[in-house]
């Protein structure tokens, strides 16, 4: 783990960073904010910032945001400061930690920061074959994609292959493909120079570089424009890159991991995603089943939820009950491992009873009964007034207007995705093929349509020609 100490050396905060020293961690220090943003520019990445609460927390949690550089920040000062500690927190910091420093105070934090990479609760019989390829590939030098739906885990996975390989005493360094704009992505991964575009106040080193003699994982590489899928490409093939506003190549030596919750050979075949680059990235596949399909993980991983928040919240740990359990396993789990997470931490808070209790559980996926091959199925709740049979597709935008009695007897027996691709096909007829028209009638992005009408075209329906767009 790295951490980086910003404040003056010569006080107590010192004596966390020998504390830290000891426990494993490569400590950096930085006086001030400035020293600070200059070091992580230049690729010096932190996995925990600790600093002096007479430094202004806030602005370093400002220029953090700014350039989306994503670390936890913890306060120290002295302890019978009090007023100190709640500012600290009120300006952004996740802890404080009071001074002098508490050896297993210390310790806790760092355990805290890295918990999460390590937990690897996997004993359901789903996931005995990815645990087998994960010890097999882990030691080699292979690029591995990782694929699965949201919330299935795919990073902690990452981690677990960077833990177990040769490159673990490196820095694993993460980048999600999808939360950053795509005209800040190239600088993020392969970095700028001062001046190189609009706001480049300063050259900053990319992920590539900071991801030296380490590992780097692209999160949602699905979701990465084709423009910047081609310099990905070249960067993979001649392991160099060059930064934005400098021509002069950089040699990086990391390993590439990437995780996708999408079916990257369809995105192949509709032109959304390079072919050759798919190739590269593609070497090894692990794809890790939903969450509702390891019944044997639930329990345990609910408990585990449990005893962390009570712990992050400064409760009583307490035991699922049976009942609490049984609901637990009859949920369909949508959003899988993170919306069970989620779940579990609002249940340790409401809780009231010796044990967590089934009404402590609320679960939005709705429950499943077993169909006869065994896979859960999503069951919608039972209502007064007829309904039209639900598809798993996406539905209308807004159905509501359709329900009155002429619309509503002609939509009986079909299913919303048949209802919306009538709807979306007669509005893109109505604007002459014009898909920009098209899109903004129906309140959908133009990436949302285009996807649309080329599942469509996949199904052999014909589609009206573009126009204009």
């Amino acid at each position: 783990m790295r951490l980086m100490i910003i404040g003056n050396l010569e006080g107590p905060i010192s004596q966390a960073g020998r504390i830290a020293l000891q426990r494993g961690a490569k400590v950096s220090h930085c006086e001030d904010v400035q020293q600070a943003m200059g070091a992580l520019r230049n690729g010096k990445g932190a996995d925990l910032i600790m600093m002096d609460v007479k430094l202004r927390i806030s602005e370093m949690v400002k220029a953090l945001d700014e350039e989306r550089i994503y670390v936890p920040v913890v306060g120290c000062g002295l302890g019978d400061d009090a007023r100190s500690a709640v500012n600290a927190i009120k300006d952004g910091a996740k802890e404080y930690i009071p001074l002098p420093p508490d050896v297993e105070m210390i310790a806790a934090i760092l355990e805290a920061v890295t918990q999460d990479d390590k937990t690897m609760i996997a004993s359901d019989a789903s996931m005995q074959p990815v645990l087998k390829l994960l010890e097999k590939i882990a030691p080699s030098e292979a690029t591995v994609l990782i694929s699965g739906e949201s919330g299935t885990g795919k990073e902690v996975m990452a981690r677990a292959v960077h833990a177990k390989s040769k490159r673990n005493t490196g820095p694993f360094i993460a980048v999600n493909c999808a939360a950053i704009p795509e005209n800040l992505l190239e600088s993020e991964l392969f970095g700028h120079e001062k001046g190189a575009f609009t706001g480049a106040a300063a050259r900053r080193i990319g992920k590539f570089e900071e991801a030296n003699t380490g590992t780097l994982l692209l999160d949602e590489v699905s979701e990465m424009h084709p423009l910047l899928q081609a310099k990905l490409l070249r960067a993979i093939q001649e392991r160099e890159i060059t930064r934005i506003g400098n021509n002069d190549p950089v040699k990086v030596d990391v390993r590439i991991l990437a995780t996708t919750n999408r079916n990257l050979a369809d995105s192949v075949e509709k032109g959304d995603f390079r072919e050759d680059l798919y190739y590269r990235l593609n070497v090894v596949n692990i794809a890790l089943p939903p969450l509702r399909e390891r019944p044997n993980d639930l329990a345990k991983l609910a408990q585990h939820f449990a005893d962390k928040y009570a712990d992050q919240n400064g409760v009583a740990k307490k035991q699922l009950s049976t009942d609490a359990i049984k609901k637990i396993q009859g949920a369909y789990w949508r959003g899988n491992i993170r919306e069970l997470e989620n779940t579990m931490h609002r249940a340790i808070l409401v809780s009231l009873e010796d044990e967590i209790e089934p009404d402590d559980i609320q679960t939005e996926g709705g429950l499943h009964i077993p169909t006869s091959g065994g896979v859960a199925s999503q069951q919608p709740a039972p209502t007064s007034t007829p309904q039209t049979p639900i598809s798993n597709d996406t539905p209308i935008k807004d159905i509501t207007s359709l329900q009155n009695p002429g619309a509503v007897e002609g939509l009986i027996g079909r299913t919303v995705a048949d209802v919306e691709r009538d709807l979306i096909l007669n509005t893109l007829d109505h604007c002459i093929g014009n898909r920009t028209h098209a899109a903004n009638i129906l309140g959908i992005s133009i990436r949302t349509l285009r996807n649309k009408l080329n599942q469509y075209k996949d199904d052999g329906i014909d589609v009206p020609a573009s126009n204009a767009n």
